[in-house]
C-alpha cells in the first residue's frame, strides 16, 4: 500500500497543491469582491397601526431569496458570492429597534419590497450602532456573547406563527405573538445596557462548481426524505409488520410532525446563523439578563419539532500567548469583530465556531416580524406616531 502511495505521489501531491492554490485564490478574490460591495444598515420604524400578520414578512423574505452567483468567470475571477443579509433586533438603553443590513446595491430592492408589504413603515439608512463598541473589560462586561444552533436536524421546523394561529384573522387582543416576550425583555433594559440579536441569512442551494466546490454538496431536501422515512420506520417498529413500513402506523403526533416537515419543505430555505449578546457598563451589569436573553428564544421551541439552544459562548475563552509571547485576541473580541462585519458565510470568519443551519422563510418571519401595537405594547419599541402617507399628486415639480 505504501509503495503505491509513493508511486502515485506526483499525482496526489499535484492535486493537493492545485486545490490549496484554488482555495487561497478564491479567498483572496472573495475578500476583494466583498469589500467592493460596501454595506448599508437600514432601520425600519413601524407605526402604531400595524395590523399585518407575519405572512407579510414571509413574503418580503421570499423576495430576498437568490442563490445565483453568476457565471464561472464571476466566481473564479471576480470572487462573487451569494448575497447575504442580517436581520437585527437590538436594544440600546431599553430602546428597541428593527434593522436590516445588506450590501449597498441591495438597498433599493429592500426598500421597495418593504414598502410593498408594509406601506406605512419608514425605512431610513442609519449609522452602524456596533462601531462605537469595543471590548474593554475595565468598563464593559459582556454577560453572554454567543451563537445558537438547532436542537434537532434541519428537517424539523421550529414552532412558527402558523402554529400560533397568527395566519388567521383573529381579533388583535386575542392573538398570541411569540415575538412579544423577546421585545418585552429587550424593552426592559436600563440605560447603560445593550442587547443585540443578529440573524444572518443566505439563500440555501445545492453547491457545486459554481460555489467553489469540486465535489457537489446536496441541498437539505435529501435530509428531509431521510427524516420522514425514519419517523415512519420508528412507528412501524412498534407493530408486528416491521418489514413493510407504512404511514398507517403513525400516531397523530407523528402525522402532525411529518405535516410540519413537508410544509417547511415547500418554502424557500436560507442558511442561517443567529448571534446574540447582552452587555452593560460594569456598575449596572445585571447577570439575570443573560437568562432573559436566552429565554426570549424559548417560545419558538417545540418538544416534537425543533428549537434553539446556545451553541457557542465566546466568554469561555481567555487571552493566551503564542510561542513568541504575543497576546492573542480571545473569542469574545473575534466574535465582536465578526458581528460588526456581519461575517459568517464567507471569509474572514467563515463558519466561525459553528455551522449554518436551515430556516425557511416561514420560520424566519416568526422570529423577525413587526408586531401590532395591541399585541406588543412595549413602550420602548421604536414606532412612528402616524401612518406614512403618499405625497399629494398636485405638488409642483
Amino acid at each position: 500500500m505504501l509503495h503505491y502511495a509513493w508511486v502515485l505521489a506526483p499525482i496526489w501531491l499535484t492535486l493537493a497543491l492545485i486545490l490549496t492554490w484554488l482555495d487561497l485564490w478564491l479567498t483572496y478574490k472573495r475578500r476583494e469582491w466583498i469589500k467592493a460591495q460596501g454595506s448599508v444598515l437600514l432601520e425600519i420604524k413601524i407605526p402604531r397601526e400595524m395590523f399585518k400578520s407575519p405572512l407579510a414578512m414571509e413574503m418580503f423574505l421570499n423576495s430576498l431569496f437568490g442563490a445565483s452567483v453568476g457565471t464561472l468567470i464571476d466566481v473564479y475571477f471576480k470572487g462573487r458570492v451569494r448575497a447575504w443579509f442580517s436581520l437585527e433586533i437590538i436594544s440600546i438603553d431599553g430602546q428597541v429597534r428593527f434593522m436590516i443590513w445588506a450590501h449597498k446595491n441591495m438597498k433599493s430592492r429592500i426598500e421597495a419590497q418593504l414598502y410593498a408589504q408594509f406601506p406605512n413603515v419608514t425605512v431610513q439608512e442609519v449609522a452602524d450602532y456596533t462601531l462605537g463598541i469595543h471590548r474593554d473589560p475595565e468598563k464593559i462586561t459582556f454577560g453572554w456573547f454567543g451563537q445558537f444552533a438547532l436542537t434537532k436536524a434541519d428537517a424539523y421546523p421550529i414552532k412558527t406563527y402558523i402554529d400560533y394561529g397568527l395566519d388567521k384573522d383573529a381579533k388583535e387582543e386575542y392573538k398570541n405573538d411569540p415575538i412579544v416576550p423577546m421585545l418585552e425583555f429587550l424593552g426592559s433594559l436600563k440605560r447603560g445596557e445593550q442587547a443585540w440579536i443578529q440573524i444572518l441569512i443566505q439563500a440555501h442551494s445545492k453547491e457545486g462548481l459554481k460555489y467553489g466546490r469540486i465535489f457537489t454538496k446536496p441541498d437539505w431536501k435529501s435530509d428531509i426524505e431521510k427524516e420522514v422515512k425514519g419517523i415512519v420506520k420508528k412507528a412501524t417498529m412498534k407493530t408486528e409488520d416491521q418489514k413493510n413500513p407504512t404511514s398507517l402506523n403513525l400516531s397523530k403526533g407523528q402525522t402532525e410532525v411529518i405535516a410540519s416537515i413537508e410544509r417547511a419543505a415547500a418554502k424557500y430555505a436560507f442558511d442561517t446563523m443567529i448571534r446574540a449578546t447582552y452587555f452593560a457598563e460594569k456598575d449596572i451589569y445585571n447577570p439575570a439578563n443573560i437568562g432573559g436573553l436566552l429565554g426570549s428564544f424559548s417560545q419558538f421551541n417545540s418538544q416534537t419539532l425543533n428549537g434553539f439552544k446556545p451553541d457557542f459562548n465566546a466568554g469561555v475563552d481567555y487571552v493566551w500567548q503564542d510561542f513568541r509571547g504575543a497576546k492573542k485576541r480571545n473569542n469574545e473580541e473575534k466574535l465582536l469583530e465578526a458581528y460588526k462585519r456581519r461575517a459568517f458565510f464567507n471569509t474572514p470568519f467563515k463558519h466561525f465556531h459553528g455551522k449554518p443551519f436551515i430556516l425557511t422563510t416561514e420560520e424566519l418571519a416568526t422570529i423577525f416580524h413587526f408586531p401590532s401595537y395591541v399585541v406588543a405594547a412595549t413602550p420602548t419599541l421604536s414606532r412612528i406616531p402616524s401612518k406614512r402617507a403618499e405625497a399629494p399628486s398636485n405638488l409642483p415639480i
